[in-house]
C-alpha cells in the first residue's frame, strides 16, 4: 500500500483499522493484513512525530541563542 500524504490521513486510516480489528469480524488472513498495514501506519506516525519534536527542539535552541 502507499504511504499516506499527511499525518492526519495516516491517523484516520489507523483508527479505521483498529476499529475493524476490534470488531473481530475480519478473517485471520484479513486481520493479519490489517495488522501489518496498521504497523506501517504506526511507524509512519511515530516518525512524523519524532521529526516534528526534533524541529521544535531545534527552534527552541535557536530562540535561546538569539535572546539578549
Amino acid at each position: 500500500m502507499s504511504e499516506p500524504k499527511t499525518f492526519e490521513e495516516a491517523q484516520r486510516e489507523l483508527e479505521r483499522i483498529v476499529a475493524e480489528l476490534e470488531a473481530g469480524r475480519a478473517s485471520l488472513e484479513d486481520a493479519v493484513a490489517l495488522w501489518e498495514r496498521g504497523d506501517e501506519l504506526y511507524r509512519y506516525c511515530v516518525g512524523r512525530l519524532d521529526s516534528a519534536e526534533g524541529k521544535i527542539e531545534e527552534l527552541g535552541v535557536r530562540m535561546e541563542e538569539n535572546e539578549p
